[in-house]
């Protein structure tokens, strides 16, 4: 298990990376922002997969229970597309699909805009039955590019 220094020291690295990151934004940054507003919701519903395309790309990146509480969608007041980094922090990353996972609006709201290794450690420290399912889903990948 990692020790709660190690989470700490990956906070600050990936916040510094961030923010130097963030002053670079490029246009077609921008641009995949919006992209991702549009293909995401319709006239501005808020619900979950109100396109098609975001529909269908939910069905298929989902089973019937919520990665991280394991509880039923339809239990939990539905699916929410949730970005693993949070686009506020990360806009280039917004409709990177390694980057987005379909979890629980419960779930969802409480993870809220923390960083991923800041939400391991709450998960860590709030929830550590969970911690494991946590650890399983970290978008390895894209907090590799990070560096």
């Amino acid at each position: 298990m990692t020790d709660d220094k190690t989470l700490q020291e990956l906070v600050e690295q990936a916040e510094k990376v961030g923010n130097k990151r963030y002053h670079k934004l490029t246009q077609q940054d921008f641009e995949n922002y919006r992209k991702f507003d549009y293909w995401r919701y319709i006239n501005g519903d808020s619900e979950c997969g109100t396109t098609t395309e975001s529909q269908q790309w939910v069905r298929e990146n989902s089973e019937y229970h919520c990665p991280v509480c394991g509880q039923r969608y339809r239990d939990r007041s539905g699916r929410s597309i949730d970005h693993k980094l949070p686009r506020a922090q990360y806009p280039w990353l917004s409709m990177d699909f390694r980057n987005l996972w379909v979890i629980c609006h419960h779930c969802n709201q409480e993870k809220g805009e923390r960083h991923w290794y800041e939400y391991e450690r709450y998960m860590l420290a709030q929830h550590p039955n969970r911690y494991p399912d946590i650890v399983f889903a970290r978008p390895r990948q894209l907090l590799k590019t990070l560096r």
